[in-house]
């Protein structure tokens, strides 16, 4: 029987994203765009996947947590563009004083990541 192996959460700040890891092998991700706000403190959060052989085992939540508690100690203000972020900070009230509400700016930062 084959060992269980570990699943980590990793910042690849080079690609945007926090990423789900299991030994070398990346099952999931949180995408964000680093906006330009008022101070350039925003992150955008507009993506969350976990695979489909991992999915239903609270993972999801498990990356929201690192990567939202990574950009808060950041100083950042999180825009939940995401839905599944955006529920999860709604289940966490704890997190919605550090969200902002979207704005048009943060819509076109995303829709240019997906243009490119």
């Amino acid at each position: 029987m084959e060992p269980e192996k570990s699943i980590t959460v990793q910042h690849a700040p080079d690609n945007h994203c926090y990423e789900l890891v299991e030994g070398e092998t990346a099952i999931g991700k949180t995408e964000y765009v680093p906006a330009s706000g008022p101070d350039d403190r925003e992150r955008i959060f507009y993506h969350t996947e976990v695979s489909d052989a991992h999915a239903g085992k609270g993972l999801a939540a498990v990356l929201a947590k690192h990567a939202l508690d990574d950009a808060i100690a950041a100083g950042l203000t999180i825009i939940p563009v995401c839905p599944y972020i955006k529920s999860w900070i709604r289940r966490h009230p704890d997190y919605q004083q550090h969200a902002a509400p979207i704005r048009p700016e943060h819509l076109a930062a995303v829709d240019r990541v997906y243009k490119h």
